[in-house]
């Protein structure tokens, strides 16, 4: 490449009761932009120390886990300052209404590309009934199927593929998608309903775990990204019906909860 790529630098860490210290961006954390943020240019390149070569042996904040876990993800610690907006391109209509860039869209999709992979890996080249959950995991959904087909058409066998929102009457190999998991009581209520049909398999994916304290136990068979308990938006994930066109994922700042509240 001719040109140099742009380091894409993490907010500074907020220590214990402290505000971030942001880099000059022409913006304050929660103020209107004083203009719109400059659109960068592509590829960037992601420094080591922030998103990890290998996703499953590294969280976030740069630390190494000790195995793949597909249940828990890429590992977004507490600390975790994320992004500056002004790095990135998102709709105008939600300046002032977001705190930082918790996760890229770029990074979401790869990560789905690769949660694609260890589904198809694990459950085999068997025929599938991906069951999605509106609303908010329609855009997961179709991108990791899209993922699935891939792998299927450039392999020697072929996988039927269906996809149904929970209205079916019999099941026989299940993958259920889900946006985020919290506390894990839907999910568990929704896989004793889906079981009273004996499919032969059930597994379960969801894009986001939150780490929360009302958490049952439950942990999805594949995980995107484990995160802390934070109000997310963005990639399809709604408050109120607004920020499902954000391909970022992104928290969200008083100022956007009150504008949006219902």
């Amino acid at each position: 490449m001719g040109a140099r790529a742009e380091a894409l630098e993490p907010r500074q860490a907020r220590g214990p009761g402290c505000a971030a210290a942001l880099p000059p961006c022409g913006r304050g954390r929660s103020g209107p932009p004083s203009h719109p943020p400059p659109t960068r240019s592509w590829p960037v390149t992601l420094p080591a120390r922030s998103f990890p070569s290998r996703f499953p042996r590294r969280n976030m904040a740069g630390n190494r886990e000790e195995a793949p876990d597909y249940g828990r993800g890429v590992v977004i610690m507490d600390d975790w300052p994320g992004y500056d907006l002004s790095l990135f391109t998102y709709p105008q209509h939600y300046y002032g209404d977001l705190e930082y860039v918790l996760i890229p869209h770029g990074i979401i999709v790869d990560r789905i590309e690769r949660l694609a992979k260890d589904i198809m890996k694990d459950i085999g080249y068997c025929d599938i009934m991906v069951l999605c959950v509106l609303k908010g995991g329609y855009k997961f959904c179709a991108d990791l199927v899209e993922h699935l087909k891939n792998i299927s058409r450039n392999s020697d066998r072929f996988v039927s593929m269906k996809v149904d929102f929970i209205r079916l009457k019999s099941y026989r190999n299940v993958l259920i998608v889900e946006d985020v998991v919290g506390t894990g009581r839907t999910m568990k209520a929704l896989l004793s309903s889906i079981e009273k049909y004996k499919p032969n398999m059930i597994k379960v994916a969801s894009l986001l775990v939150k780490r929360t304290p009302r958490s049952d136990g439950f942990r999805p068979d594949y995980a995107g990204f484990e995160i802390p308990n934070l109000f997310v938006v963005g990639y399809a994930l709604d408050y109120n019906e607004y920020f499902r066109d954000l391909n970022h994922i992104c928290v969200i700042n008083e100022h956007g909860k009150e504008k949006y509240r219902v």
